[in-house]
């Protein structure tokens, strides 16, 4: 790929040593004509299609004009810079990772669920230090996290009723209580 470049480059800089060797009224011809190629190329395509060969020859050849000729270009300076910065971001770019803590393995998830359904009354804190034992370092925090993706709440309430079932349940005995006494002679 580097060789076509270099082709390219190699060619255009012949083409200039044969203007530097042509006289001055055939050159003013010339710039007059491709002045109004450019022209009317300009109002034909919105944006021109450039290679990124023409990109490093406009810019070579823009550090060596003045910046009072710059309007020949159909680039701004602008354009320039946003180029030379997409270079650059290119070269630096490093491969793309995932910001924040990296996920629980698959394995850890499956042993803390496995835990905590075959012991219902054990909690975060107890899950986590059963884990350490077996020289699984697994912080409580992760392991509520990895009960509540679950769809587990915390250690007393994982079996039982909910609290809705809770009060369905008790509904019959309120209602059967005695809210009445009568104070007797006898008490």
């Amino acid at each position: 790929m580097w060789w076509s470049s270099l082709y390219v480059i190699l060619g255009r800089v012949l083409r200039l040593l044969v203007l530097l060797g042509r006289d001055d009224r055939s050159k003013d011809v010339e710039i007059v004509v491709l002045r109004h190629q450019v022209a009317v190329l300009r109002r034909q395509v919105n944006r021109p299609d450039l290679r990124p060969q023409d990109r490093v020859l406009l810019a070579a050849l823009s550090r060596m004009l003045p910046k009072a000729s710059w309007p020949v270009f159909f680039v701004t300076p602008s354009t320039l810079l946003r180029w030379h910065r997409q270079l650059v971001t290119r070269r630096w770019t490093y491969p793309p990772t995932r910001p924040g803590r990296p996920r629980t393995r698959a394995v850890i998830q499956e042993t803390v669920l496995r835990l905590a359904r075959e012991n219902p009354l054990w909690g975060y804190q107890h899950i986590s230090g059963e884990l350490a034992g077996a020289r699984l370092r697994v912080p409580p925090s992760t392991v509520r996290d990895i009960l509540k993706r679950a769809g587990l709440g915390p250690a007393p309430r994982r079996t039982g009723p909910s609290w809705s079932q809770f009060l369905q349940a008790q509904a019959a005995g309120i209602w059967a209580c005695d809210l009445f006494h009568v104070d007797t002679v006898f008490l």
